[in-house]
């Protein structure tokens, strides 16, 4: 039964160790940047599941909507959390 879920998996995102091999490649290159230490760590979590996202999308089904649906989701998440920390810095100073 699992074999059947993981094959199915396997159709739309791609092979296993190479979306895992590509998502770490991307995150070690986002460590590397001048920002990545200045993040909340909502915006490198983000990040982190972008890169998945962007891996299953180059090894597997490119045209799978809910890929690239979870992409904006996680942008989406972001902006609304920045809003809050910008609300909550602006509320605090007066």
């Amino acid at each position: 039964m699992i074999q059947d879920t993981l094959n199915e998996r396997e159709n739309t995102y791609g092979d296993y160790k190479k979306v895992a091999n590509l998502t770490r490649g991307l995150l070690a290159n986002m460590a590397y940047s001048k920002n990545w230490g200045e993040l909340y760590p909502f915006q490198q979590e983000a990040l982190h599941m972008i890169a998945s996202k962007i891996a299953r999308i180059l090894e597997g089904d490119y045209e799978y909507v809910d890929s690239w649906h979870d992409i904006a989701g996680y942008a989406t998440l972001v902006e609304q959390c920045l809003k809050q920390e910008r609300h909550h810095v602006s509320v605090n100073n007066y």
